[in-house]
């Protein structure tokens, strides 16, 4: 039998979280600051990747886990161990960065921490991905941009929603849309070919 790559990726951050929290025993600022994603990141750039797998604290780090083995879970049935690490680290660090590059345009917090946007880029795959979507998909005639402009809807919709002081809505908006639109093109989907569909 193969081994998970959700239940892999929860022992990452649960490990990843149980050595924050031995570091916050003796300065909580240097736990989060040596695992979160924040500029310039010269400094600290290994942060593009363990601020993928870390968290703020346990009601942050229970929240993913729960949300993570609820969609991991279902994408992982889809997919190879191999894509689905890559999906899942590639869509959290374009989630962070872009999160780190908008707040700090517009005056945000400058850093980012926690695993939410690479979960909304499995959630997003789910939304996309599925049997019934690709049936909704192949019996409207929308034009690919149409199309684009529905998964920015959605996603804005499903950002909002989940929305609350705190929240980095702008990593989750941009990993949901990572997964639409990977879901939509079947791109960790082992058992049928990408869809030839562009999105134009």
């Amino acid at each position: 039998m193969s081994r998970s790559p959700t239940l892999e990726v929860l022992l990452i951050c649960t490990i990843v979280f149980i050595i924050q929290s031995l570091i916050g025993v003796f300065s909580a600022a240097l736990a989060t600051g040596l695992f979160a994603l924040a500029p310039p990141f010269v400094v600290n750039p290994w942060g593009l990747i363990t601020s993928v797998y870390a968290h703020s604290g346990v009601g942050h780090y229970t929240a993913n886990m729960i949300a993570l083995v609820l969609f991991g879970l279902l994408v992982e049935r889809r997919t190879t161990r191999a894509r689905f690490h890559v999906f899942f680290l590639s869509v959290g660090v374009l989630a962070g960065v872009s999160e780190v590059f908008i707040s700090g345009v517009i005056g945000g917090p400058a850093g980012v921490i926690g695993a939410s946007g690479a979960i909304f880029g499995l959630l997003g795959y789910l939304l996309a991905g599925n049997i019934v979507s690709q049936a909704v998909f192949r019996s409207i005639e929308l034009s690919g941009r149409a199309q684009f402009g529905l998964f920015v809807v959605i996603a804005l919709l499903v950002t909002i929603a989940t929305g609350r002081p705190g929240v980095a809505l702008i990593a989750h908006f941009t990993g949901l849309i990572l997964g639409l639109l990977a879901g939509y093109i079947g791109l960790l989907d082992v058992r049928q070919p990408v869809s030839e569909r562009p999105i134009r």
